[in-house]
């Protein structure tokens, strides 16, 4: 008795990591499938300051790009977005990291309002919970008060 148990373990085992493998490719090829459609590059000066921005939007609508702000001042935040469009406006997650010896990593949220071509940065009021930041719900997002507007310039190569 005790061996057939053990004989039927044994058999569980490959059985259960073979179907476990067949969900890992269909994850990766969903993954796959999600290739970029669009690809968009904007300058923002704002005296001695300036950004750049890469953006890439894929089939899923799904929004991911780079950031970089050159602070005259500060120096520069340099990091990856990602995020959506909800209506005109996108909302993205920036993860960024600040100096270059021994980089501090930051994440917080950014909301741009498209109008008129550009992508204005929006000013709001954000709170840290859990360690995750986020922007308040009630409370507005200015877009009259950004310091940056992004117009478009043709990506480099």
């Amino acid at each position: 008795m005790k061996k057939s148990i053990l004989y039927l373990a044994c058999l569980a085992v490959p059985l259960a990591y073979s179907c476990t493998q067949g969900n890992n490719s269909e994850k990766t090829a969903a993954a796959k499938a999600d290739t970029t459609v669009s690809s968009e590059c904007y300058v923002a000066i704002d005296g001695l300051d300036t950004a750049d921005l890469h953006l890439k939007t894929s089939e899923k609508g799904k929004i991911s790009g780079h950031l970089v702000i050159n602070y005259k001042e500060k120096g520069k935040n340099d990091g990856e977005i990602a995020g959506k469009f909800s209506g005109d406006t996108l909302f993205v997650d920036y993860t960024f990291k600040i100096g270059t010896e021994n980089p501090t990593i930051y994440k917080n949220p950014l909301a741009f309002l498209k109008k008129d071509g550009k992508l204005i940065l929006g000013v709001g009021q954000i709170e840290t919970s859990v360690g995750r930041s986020y922007f308040v719900k009630g409370k507005p997002i200015s877009f009259d008060k950004g310091r940056f507007t992004f117009a478009p310039v043709d990506c480099k190569k």
